[in-house]
């Protein structure tokens, strides 16, 4: 989604278009839904602050109303600056009571600026994405920001390695759960929304048609196989890089060619980064792209791509769409970046479908109340407890008009005596 400027002129239509789009999200996320029914007979988080380091997005607002009705109150910034929709800002802000300190396109001291002011509410729980929030309130808030809060969940991937090393160097100083390695997280979220959602970004920006394209997906994790299934789903050809000698069997074993990046590209038309990791597009691989190959970041970082080199090595830039930047290089050829090299979901479409954030968000909305509720004493990263995250998946099931066996009580007992 374009950015919108809140000027007085438009503000008006903005707050408009905010809560429309927020309206028919929460109508395709039935399982925060119900939460948010439950929650507002029992009010489980009366007297709770939240601080949220989320995607500013109608689904992030659909979780933030839900948590206010569980009796919290909330204050929100955004986890990446390019990937607040503006709209949804101005109506959290002006219309539906959640401080939010986020515009699409600010610059990284007001980035760094807006998670100082939400860590400034002295939060009980903080929920990250990306380990940006958690990162700040244990190197750069007061103590009495600190040692105020209780516990925090995190989201993606890349924040749960940035939490676990914490851990592992003893400066995380409270629990976490690892909301993104819930099964009905990773499994769906990072498979089905990511796969769709990313290719949804390269082509609003590009228009380009797939079919018959050559893809390369570099990483094979869960995130890795949505893009990679998803891009075959729509006829093109596609080929992993990845540095797991099991994963990369796993995408043999899955029908995909399995190359090195340096020899996917040559061959390679588009380029989609999901590892979780830095420098996987380099300067050594640029001399060695077709002309006009399009290089777009599923990862959370704008790290995967060398962005730094692409500027130093190019004869000039310029936005040829908006967000698709041309870089040409010295020896003639040209490269297109698609969202600055950021998360291309979120800087060029609008992010994961609602159905999906729906089992991601109701992971996070029932783990802050088990935060509450039990208390883990020792800081680290704790995993979704399995009855949440069982809970979300009956409730996804019923809401979709599924449902699943009943085993009975010899079948029970049957697989007591195997686990004994």
């Amino acid at each position: 989604m374009e950015s919108q400027r809140r000027s007085p002129d438009n503000r008006k239509d903005l707050l408009s278009l905010g809560i429309q789009r927020i309206s028919w999200a929460e109508s395709r996320m039935p399982v925060l839904r119900r939460i948010r029914e439950i929650w507002g007979a029992k009010k489980p988080l009366t007297g709770l602050r939240i601080g949220a380091c989320l995607h500013v997005t109608t689904e992030t607002a659909a979780l933030m109303l839900t948590l206010k009705e569980g009796g919290a109150s909330v204050a929100l910034c955004a986890s990446n600056p390019l990937s607040t929709q503006d709209d949804v800002a101005c109506a959290l802000n002006e219309e539906l009571g959640v401080p939010t300190f986020a515009r699409r396109g600010e610059p990284e001291d007001e980035y760094f600026a807006n998670i100082a002011r939400v860590a400034e509410t002295r939060p009980h729980i903080i929920m990250d994405d990306g380990g940006d929030l958690t990162a700040f309130v244990h190197t750069q808030a007061p103590p009495a920001v600190l040692g105020n809060i209780l516990g925090g969940t995190e989201e993606t991937t890349t924040g749960v390695i940035r939490l676990r090393a914490m851990a592992r160097e003893s400066r995380l100083s409270f629990p976490v759960i690892a909301v993104n390695d819930a099964k009905t997280k990773s499994m769906f979220d990072n498979r089905y929304g990511t796969g769709q959602s990313s290719l949804d970004g390269i082509i609003r920006a590009t228009n380009k048609l797939l079919a018959g394209a050559c893809v390369v997906v570099a990483g094979y994790g869960w995130c890795g196989k949505g893009v990679a299934q998803r891009a075959r789903g729509l006829g093109a050809r596609v080929i992993v890089t990845e540095a797991d000698p099991i994963r990369a069997l796993e995408a043999v074993m899955d029908g995909f060619e399995v190359l090195t990046m340096k020899k996917a590209a040559p061959v390679g038309e588009i380029f989609v980064t999901v590892t979780g990791n830095i420098n996987v597009i380099t300067k050594e691989h640029f001399p060695l792209l077709k002309d006009g190959a399009i290089l777009a970041n599923a990862g959370h970082f704008d790290v995967e791509v060398d962005v730094r080199s692409l500027d130093e090595t190019a004869l000039s830039k310029r936005q040829v769409r908006p967000n698709v930047t041309e870089y040409v290089f010295p020896w003639g050829k040209r490269a297109y970046l698609v969202a600055e090299g950021r998360l291309v979901n979120l800087g060029a479409a609008e992010g994961h479908p609602a159905e999906v954030m729906d089992m991601s968000f109701a992971n996070q909305a029932l783990s802050v109340e088990y935060l509450v509720k039990e208390r883990p004493a020792k800081p680290g990263v704790y995993p979704v407890p399995e009855e949440i995250d069982r809970q979300v998946a009956r409730l996804k099931l019923e809401s979709m008009g599924y449902e699943t066996e009943e085993l009975t009580d010899e079948q029970r007992r049957y697989l007591q005596s195997w686990k004994l």
